[in-house]
């Protein structure tokens, strides 16, 4: 009986000692898991622009927690990479994002093209409580990291409306005052957007003023510039003087010429901002690589035309001595540009009848049974802004000058684009696959850039530009965003034609440390967080 006995007691010591060893074991295991997400056996392009090298990557907390080499029991989750390149996340430095990102907090279009943060507010346009936009992203979750410019037009227009003159002393300082508050918010800089209304009423002196209460934040100023036609030399000359006055660095938005007479000249343009660089004034230019333009078709209007609001706007297209003078300044600017029609001018969203989404102005005319001329194409354009207006694609550039601007080292990669919803409208194919084309067409096909230095334009070039000091790099302790691709196999799939198509090529997209796009597919999550500027910053710090 006590040898049964001792044989049971022997049997508990066994089972208790067991569960010890299993009790240290898993202890152990998770203790070695000391990180969140290893990623090995990838080739890193780390931002910089130097030559990629193999090694894995350790994340932990959102952070970069190590580079080197890791044992696949030393995380949550392993990614294996594949021997694809590992390199940072593309930020992209001119995005219209405000309305599309309440409508699609995923981002996806951006996502699938390595996009993982993104600067709004371009081209004069912008939330003016940028405090109150910040904290309701915050609240509804974003896919990508977000910083935001504080925009002239939308200043001047919740100062001034749309009128056609200069700011008196006092709507001077209104402004002033709030592009101060917009920097102690958080924004990244001013943005002008001088070819739009009502920036376009704006003299050089009013800029400056506010281009310098940016400037006291630790501001940049981005603009789309007054013209990118036949006065493009004057219009990038004057970026610079604001500059040069401000004291602030400058941004020249979608760097192009979109004048047929001028194409060719790509190296007189870039010409000036290299002069200027040599006088030791601070500026850059973005680029999307694309032969056309998107904007608005208030454009094709002369500016003085679409004045203080849209019952005076309409007043003046149905007046017709006022009608007859805004067609003849159209003809004026078609044939300065060696052109015979509006054939160059596509439609990509127009409201009051979405049929005629993807035809060009002179399609519509003739479908609408018009004589096929000039004045009658024109009319056509004063009748569809009369009915809401459109926004439109044109086909204003050459291949040459896109290639020579994409070969300055000074340019950034960027899409000029919003938020897109999957299947709708016709918009322009940039909002998909700016990166992905890059990468594809102007590095792998056309060896217009290495790869190495296409990656640095896309990450740590702007990443320095609006001083985003964890980002841009492949380093330890910078915020884990992170694109995984095949450099055989990345390329942009949307067109004219058909342009709601992701890009290939892209297997994992990280931010934060997060994979967002695993395997090719979005995994709806949302850790984008909210890149703030200096100023914003400073205020907190000084808490």
């Amino acid at each position: 009986m006590n040898f049964i006995n001792q044989l049971k007691s022997f049997s508990s010591q066994l089972q208790q000692a067991g569960l010890l060893l299993i009790a240290l074991f898993l202890y152990s295991e998770a203790n070695a898991q000391q990180y969140d997400v290893i990623i090995k056996n990838g080739r890193i392009v780390d931002g910089s622009g130097n030559p990629w090298y193999i090694a894995d990557i350790a994340i932990k907390g959102g952070k970069i927690a190590g580079i080197g080499m890791f044992q696949a029991n030393e995380a949550k989750q392993i990614i294996d990479a594949k021997n694809q390149i590992v390199c940072p996340g593309f930020i992209d430095v001119h995005t219209h994002v405000e309305d599309g990102i309440r409508t699609v907090s995923t981002a996806d279009n951006f996502i699938h093209d390595g996009v993982t943060s993104v600067i709004t507010g371009n081209c004069g346009s912008s939330e003016v409580n940028l405090a109150r936009f910040f904290d309701e992203l915050k609240q509804m979750q974003i896919s990508v990291n977000l910083g935001s410019l504080i925009g002239h037009n939308s200043v001047r227009r919740y100062v001034m409306m749309n009128v056609f003159r200069d700011p008196t002393t006092q709507e001077q300082q209104k402004m002033e005052a709030l592009v101060e508050q917009a920097m102690k918010d958080g924004a990244v800089g001013l943005a002008t957007g001088l070819i739009y209304i009502p920036g376009t009423y704006s003299k050089t002196p009013e800029v400056v003023g506010l281009a310098k209460a940016a400037s006291k934040f630790g501001g940049i100023y981005a603009s789309h510039i007054r013209d990118e036609g036949v006065k493009v030399k004057d219009a990038i000359e004057e970026a610079i003087n604001i500059g040069r006055e401000a004291h602030i660095p400058v941004e020249i938005s979608h760097f192009k010429i979109s004048s047929k007479p001028l194409w060719g000249q790509s190296d007189m343009t870039i010409g000036i901002v290299e002069k200027a660089r040599l006088e030791g004034i601070d500026v850059n230019v973005d680029q999307y690589p694309y032969t056309a333009s998107s904007t608005n078709m208030g454009t094709m209007l002369p500016s003085w035309a679409l004045a203080d609001g849209d019952s005076m706007v309409h007043v003046r297209l149905t007046n017709p001595e006022t009608r007859k003078k805004i067609r003849e300044e159209m003809i004026k600017g078609v044939k300065a540009d060696k052109r015979k029609n509006y054939d160059y001018a596509f439609v990509a969203r127009y409201r009051a009848d979405s049929t005629l989404n993807g035809k060009n102005v002179s399609e519509i005319n003739k479908l609408l049974g018009r004589k096929s001329n000039l004045a009658t194409e024109a009319d056509l354009i004063m009748d569809m802004v009369d009915k809401g207006g459109a926004q439109m694609v044109f086909h204003k550039m050459s291949e040459d000058d896109v290639a020579k601007i994409l070969r300055y080292p000074n340019t950034m990669i960027a899409s000029d684009a919003g938020v897109i919803q999957f299947n709708r409208n016709m918009p322009h194919p940039r909002g998909y696959g700016s990166n992905a084309r890059v990468l594809g067409r102007y590095v792998r096909e056309k060896q217009v850039l290495t790869l190495e230095d296409a990656v640095r334009r896309m990450t740590s070039l702007p990443a320095q530009r609006f001083k985003i000091e964890d980002r841009g790099l492949i380093r330890t302790g910078f915020a884990a965003d992170i694109v995984i691709f095949d450099e055989n196999k990345i390329t942009d799939k949307a067109t004219y034609e058909k342009p709601h198509a992701y890009s290939e090529g892209i297997d994992y997209v990280l931010v934060n440390g997060t994979p967002v796009l695993e395997n090719g597919k979005h995994t709806g999550k949302k850790p984008g967080a909210i890149i703030y500027g200096k100023g914003k910053l400073s205020s907190t710090e000084g808490q």
